[in-house]
């Protein structure tokens, strides 16, 4: 866990803390939280710990507890925005680009695709 001082970008307050979260203003959070860090580190340093917390997901799904699971989505989301970050996408316009007129191979919003061609 970091000692280090205390970021200049405050905490939520405790009402807003369980207020939802956008994409946009997660993916800004952790920009205030790590952006020099992230930069410094690059790419592939970066995707190196996505791929590490990916598989302590795995290792939560199989023996974890529900908080432990949900900790690490959480750890996965943040690291993966920590790349979009690093790279300069905007993860709210990749999405909408990618998934706002339905599924990309089918055009539906609910997916009309084969299982024969998915994992």
């Amino acid at each position: 866990m970091c000692q280090s001082e205390p970021a200049e970008h405050e905490a939520l307050p405790a009402n807003e803390a369980s207020s939802p979260i956008t994409l946009a203003e997660f993916q800004q959070l952790i920009r205030d939280m790590y952006l020099p860090k992230d930069v410094a580190r690059g790419v592939d340093g970066t995707f190196m710990w996505l791929i590490e917390e990916v598989g302590e997901l795995a290792g939560a799904l199989r023996d974890g507890t529900h908080e432990d699971r949900e900790g690490e989505f959480a750890d996965v989301l943040a690291w993966l925005t920590t790349i979009a970050n690093v790279v300069g996408v905007d993860l709210t316009e990749a999405v909408r680009k990618k998934y706002g007129d339905g599924c990309p191979g089918c055009g539906h919003f609910v997916c009309q695709c084969s299982d024969s061609g998915k994992p």
